[in-house]
């Protein structure tokens, strides 16, 4: 069965450096905590809010040993007002067995306020 497993991240600035670090801290984050091999995963999806452009986050992929063909497109947020700016946004594609409710979705930094609904579980980190 394939499971969506959710991540996002801030950073503090439009910086290329700061944005691929950010980006292969959330993904390694996600590996870690869904024990997920690059093999069973089918593809995945990065979106930035329109605020950060300095760079593909998807560079952050290809730093990970393993993750070089799996496949990954970028994309734009939809601009809606008021939404949580400099957010970096990841949904993997992953075959796996585990059940929906264990699936451990990760947000980090300001992005925990995306799910409030996870704060104080275990797959909402600050």
């Amino acid at each position: 069965m394939i499971r969506g497993v959710r991540g996002a991240i801030t950073v503090n600035q439009n910086d290329e450096n700061e944005i691929v670090h950010a980006t292969e801290l959330l993904i390694r984050e996600m590996i870690k905590e869904n024990e997920i091999a690059p093999d069973s995963v089918a593809s995945v999806f990065i979106s930035v809010t329109e605020d950060l452009s300095s760079v593909f986050p998807a560079k952050a992929m290809r730093a990970i040993e393993g993750w070089t063909f799996v496949p990954v497109m970028c994309m734009r947020e939809i601009p809606v007002p008021s939404s949580l700016p400099k957010c970096i946004r990841v949904m993997m594609h992953v075959n796996t067995n585990i059940e929906q409710e264990k699936v451990c979705h990760i947000y980090l930094r300001n992005a925990v306020t995306l799910r409030p609904d996870l704060q104080g579980e275990t797959n909402a980190r600050s």
